[in-house]
């Protein structure tokens, strides 16, 4: 009976998943009785088989409401645990914990049980592990008698549960006109960076003056999510002046100077029409439009530019238009904004230690400099986090300070703190003794950095641990400045990858063709800046290892053009291929005798062998 229920809810259940059910089912009953007579109120308890979690179609294998708490328990017919599954469960007990509004006040033990564990319960990374004769009394000492039992109604009411959504799903929802499932920690993050750049649009509109809005963070603080409410979520809607064309007027726009985050964004809405070019624009063709008809005049009165610290300098842009040097991308938008009429805001993007092209390592004085040049600078003035308000000194320009425009929260990491300060110490300049702490924290609170020199058993942990996962998504990141993965099974060339379908690369379910989830291609820094997998698997390349105790590029293929500091491009690229992950990041290490020191340092800063 049990399992032809679960058949009619799960109506594409694997003959493999079936024989799972016909095996777990009459010794999860035989447990059930057993906890029963050791604890009345057991007769109380819930069991959910197959929830499935709401958004990400995930299901833990079984739930249990008990007093006091949850236990998610996550059934292997494998002997022992495996790293993959010991993260899977403790994954489910997480989500639910932090996103699940009826275990918000309540603990939620994540368990694994495997075929062959022991009966007497072990804790190994905060998950217990179990054999099936052991559970009814695990069962029993996780209760807590004096408490309440959580309602089945409670647990299964349909906005019960909200996920952190991803950039991909959080444009669906506001192309769609749907709120967004943030939950509460996500909103403290980000809304008052909102309410700041909201309130400077209205007052820029009621003096009809012109505003430049920086909003810095680190990565994964949400400074996307920002942009793409502040443009599609309704908050500038009153502010659209009519232009008497006849056409609704438009009251802000999103440009983004990274390709495959406009086109995987662009990709994920296609089915909408036209391609989603009007939910994201390329920065490139926005300056090509308005560039060449200096009386055009942009629609929009508020434009967002993602990614802004990467802006163009004159001689990128002359080189990318090809066209003799003139204007910096920044100041292109700056005379754009000053040809609308009334007033404007442009809102700059400012990721950290994420410049990764030549013609990219000025960041924000390149701002500095563009609004210093205005046509109509006495009507300028800047906002920004008082930290960056330096540069802008000498610019004649009126400044003004709000720390709500700095985002230092880590909401892409499940909330998650100080990832981008373990990365930005290992490849900085801190020692692996002290660096050690942090990688234990983190590992702790949930996020892996995992490290192994055998790539199939990276490709392995990634297929176990989101198994029955149809939303995930990983993959497989690399350096395009690389040497050596190519004789390591990674195909990192530039033939190949140029070639990669960026869009269905990222959002192709696992098992369609060309999904990053088939582990088989390869992504760049430059076809995964601004975006994210669920997690990343690393291949650590040739352009910067340790030697000596401190990072080199003597390995490192050159570049056509001149940087001015390539050692810093090297470390950002890292930065960027290692901040991708949301669950966290597998680090392949090639079994390369010139790799070892690399390895050995990765180690022994608070990353965990595989």
């Amino acid at each position: 009976m049990v399992r032809a229920k679960l058949q009619a809810f799960v109506s594409n259940a694997s003959q493999e998943q079936v024989r799972a059910w016909d095996s777990s089912i009459p010794w999860l009953q035989r447990e059930c009785r057993e906890l029963e007579a050791r604890d009345y109120a057991a007769r109380e308890y819930t069991a959910i088989l197959e929830y499935e979690l709401p958004r990400d179609f995930r299901r833990p294998d079984v739930i249990v409401l008990q007093r006091g708490c949850i236990v998610v328990l996550e059934l292997k017919g494998a002997a022992h645990p495996t790293r993959a599954a010991l993260d899977q469960a403790w994954g489910y007990a997480r989500d639910l914990s932090a996103y699940h509004s009826a275990c918000a006040d309540k603990l939620v033990h994540p368990v694994l049980v495997t075929s062959a564990g022991p009966s007497t319960p072990t804790k190994v990374d905060d998950v217990y592990h179990v054999g099936p004769k052991g559970l009814d009394m695990l069962l029993y000492e996780l209760t807590q008698s004096d408490a309440a039992t959580v309602e089945p109604a409670a647990f299964l009411a349909p906005d019960a549960y909200a996920p952190l959504p991803t950039i991909v799903s959080a444009a669906r929802e506001l192309f769609h006109k749907r709120p967004l499932p943030l939950i509460k920690r996500a909103r403290a993050a980000t809304e008052p960076a909102l309410a700041v750049i909201s309130a400077i649009a209205h007052e820029a509109a009621r003096t009809k003056t012109r505003r430049l809005v920086l909003l810095s963070g680190v990565p994964g603080s949400g400074k996307t999510l920002v942009g793409l409410q502040l443009v599609h979520a309704g908050w500038l809607d009153d502010l659209a002046v009519d232009r008497g064309h006849g056409k609704p007027p438009v009251p802000a726009a999103y440009l983004s100077g990274n390709g495959p985050l406009v086109a995987v964004l662009q990709d994920a809405l296609s089915e909408a029409g036209g391609g989603g070019r009007t939910f994201v624009q390329d920065i490139k063709k926005y300056v090509a439009q308005y560039g060449r008809r200096n009386s055009a005049v942009p629609p929009e009165h508020l434009i967002v530019f993602d990614e802004a610290q990467r802006a163009h300098d004159r001689e990128r842009v002359a080189e990318v238009h090809r066209a003799p040097i003139g204007s910096s991308e920044p100041e292109h938008l700056i005379e754009f904004c000053e040809r609308i009429p009334e007033w404007s805001v442009l809102v700059a993007l400012i990721g950290d230690g994420q410049a990764i092209h030549v013609g990219e390592e000025v960041g924000v004085p390149l701002w500095a400099e563009a609004v210093a040049k205005a046509r109509d600078r006495e009507r300028w003035q800047v906002h920004a986090a008082p930290a960056l308000l330096e540069h802008f000194g000498r610019s004649g320009v009126r400044v003004k300070g709000d720390q709500a425009l700095s985002l230092d929260t880590e909401i892409r990491f499940h909330l998650t703190p100080r990832i981008h300060q373990w990365v930005g110490g290992l490849l900085g300049e801190s020692s692996p003794e002290s660096l050690a702490a942090l990688g234990q924290e983190l590992f702790e609170g949930g996020h892996r950095f995992l490290v192994t020199r055998d790539l199939n058993a990276a490709k392995e942990y990634l297929r176990e641990r989101y198994s029955g996962a149809p939303e995930a998504r990983y993959g497989v990141l690399a350096s395009s400045k690389d040497r050596w993965l190519l004789d390591h099974g990674v195909d990192n060339s530039f033939q190949t990858t140029k070639r990669l379908r960026v869009g269905h690369w990222y959002n192709a379910k696992p098992g369609s063709p060309n999904s990053c989830c088939g582990l088989d291609t390869v992504a760049t820094e430059f076809s995964s800046q601004g975006l994210e997998l669920d997690c990343a698997l690393l291949a650590w390349g040739s352009d910067l290892v340790r030697s000596r105790g401190e990072w080199s590029i003597a390995y490192s293929r050159g570049s056509r053009s001149p940087m001015r500091d390539p050692l810093s491009i090297r470390k950002n690229v890292y930065r960027v291929l290692m901040t991708r992950g949301r669950d966290g990041t597998m680090v392949f290490v090639p079994p390369e005798d010139r790799l070892y020191e690399t390895y050995r340092f990765l180690l022994k800063s608070g990353a965990r062998q595989l």
